[in-house]
């Protein structure tokens, strides 16, 4: 049988909020035989990212035969970067905050699955977490690094902002790239690049806000002396660690083999739950929010019209967990979330194939002042890459989205602003083949739809 584009991309611990809580998988026998030989897997992300970009990529672990018990994604409290790394800075963290929450993690993660040494996984930042974790004396406890965008050598290298953790020439970087070999011994690494398409690895500031300025680096600054380096081509800054293609080098480098399917096998039954976090004015962090209701509708693929009443009722505690939900990987969602000093937010879903325990949900950005004339706000989001024109076909509402640039994509969100008359109206949202479709409701009830695709 053929294996189409839109088969291939189907389904698309010991600190308080670090680790995601783990569950069983369903492959028994195939597992048995990937628990003897590979290492536990803990996923790291990226800078004002969390654990649930990983979903995909955990599923097709386990379409592979790994469990899941033997995988892990952090979830760093704080996970934007502070503009100055010594400095403190309200709802940030610094290169230290993350060395610790990761070493955290890795201690749990050994400890819950009896390994002596596991795999790291890291997003853009989360390179730079998993490389100061393992120079400080963590070598003993890694056995892979894979490395997926991390700006090794900086978003830019000049004499600007001296103790940005982003500049190649700061201290935090030359302390990690020093000496011959820019990798510790004893860890396999393997990094992972874009052929000219990851926005924080341009020769030109124009994607740091200094058009024209040479940033010190290029297509290049991701590769490491001493590290097995692997450019997979026109994929974007996010991509490269969360497309098919990285997940079929990630597992190959870990694995020592091909993985069996790219494809993800879906469930006969899926449970899902996840947490609610906030975006207090407009920063998002992975603190739990209190007091959030959580509705889940079934929807119609064609319409996005709800099929009935919610299938899914829940008030997050203090831990911020909604769920646990059972549905059928058929199944269209809305997660309806009204949680406290915030938009409520309508989140469109196409199915899940597979169960997660990392669907989170968090409430859309404030109205602004560019929202003030509009009757409805729609947000198409694509939180595992960018937009780009003319690489992708990216429709919103019929036409091509206006905050959507050609070139290199730099962006993850597409906005619609809608007149009043116009409240109430369905909403394509089209990426390639993914198609998912949401409903426009009122932003004078301070409400806002986000169609997230999976891809």
């Amino acid at each position: 049988m053929k294996l189409s584009r839109r088969m291939i991309l189907q389904g698309a611990g010991s600190l308080p909020f670090a680790i995601a809580s783990l569950r069983a998988g369903a492959l028994a026998q195939p597992m048995q035989a990937a628990r003897s030989e590979m290492p536990p897997i803990l996923f790291v992300h990226g800078n004002g990212d969390y654990d649930a970009l990983w979903m995909t990529t955990l599923w097709r672990m386990e379409s592979n035969g790994i469990a899941r018990d033997r995988m892990a994604a952090i979830n760093f409290t704080d996970p934007l970067a502070r503009s100055d790394d010594k400095v403190e800075q309200a709802g940030r963290s610094s290169t230290e905050d993350q060395r610790r929450e990761l070493a955290a993690a890795i201690t749990e993660l050994k400890r819950s699955t009896g390994a002596a040494r596991v795999a790291l996984v890291g997003s853009s930042r989360g390179g730079y977490a998993i490389r100061n974790v393992i120079r400080a004396g963590g070598a003993g406890d890694v056995s892979h690094a894979v490395l997926c965008g991390t700006p090794n050598h900086g978003v830019f290298a000049t004499d600007d902002q001296p103790n940005s953790e982003f500049n190649g020439r700061g201290s935090f970087l030359r302390g990690l790239n020093e000496g011959e070999s820019e990798v510790t011994p004893g860890v396999a690494f393997l990094t992972l690049r874009s052929d000219g398409m990851d926005k924080y690895a341009q020769a030109d500031g124009r994607f740091i806000g200094k058009p024209g300025a040479p940033t010190g680096v290029n297509v290049e600054g991701p590769e490491l002396k001493g590290a097995t380096n692997l450019v997979l081509g026109a994929l974007d800054h996010r991509e490269v660690a969360f497309h098919p293609r990285a997940f079929r080098e990630i597992y190959k480098f870990i694995a020592g083999r091909e993985p069996a399917r790219i494809a993800i096998v879906p469930d006969q039954g899926v449970r899902l739950s996840g947490l609610v976090t906030g975006m207090p004015g407009g920063a998002p962090n992975n603190r739990p929010v209190a007091g959030a209701a959580v509705d889940v509708f079934r929807v119609d693929p064609e319409t996005g019209e709800r099929k009935g009443g919610a299938v899914h009722s829940a008030k997050t505690g203090a831990d911020g967990r909604w769920g646990p939900m059972q549905a059928e990987p058929s199944w269209s969602l809305e997660f309806a979330l009204a949680s406290p000093d915030a938009p409520t937010t309508h989140i469109y879903r196409s199915p899940f194939p597979r169960s997660s325990d990392v669907v989170h949900l968090r409430a859309a950005r404030p109205l602004g002042p560019g929202d003030k004339d509009a009757g409805a706000v729609v947000i198409m989001s694509r939180p595992r890459g960018y937009f780009g024109l003319p690489r992708d076909v990216v429709l919103f509402d019929g036409k091509e989205p206006a905050d959507v640039k050609s070139g290199v994509p730099t962006d993850s969100t597409a906005t619609l602003r809608l007149p009043a008359s116009e409240v109430g109206r369905n909403i394509v949202a089209q990426f390639n083949e993914e198609r998912i479709v949401a409903r426009a409701w009122p932003a004078s009830e301070n409400s806002i739809a986000i169609a997230e695709l999976t891809y």
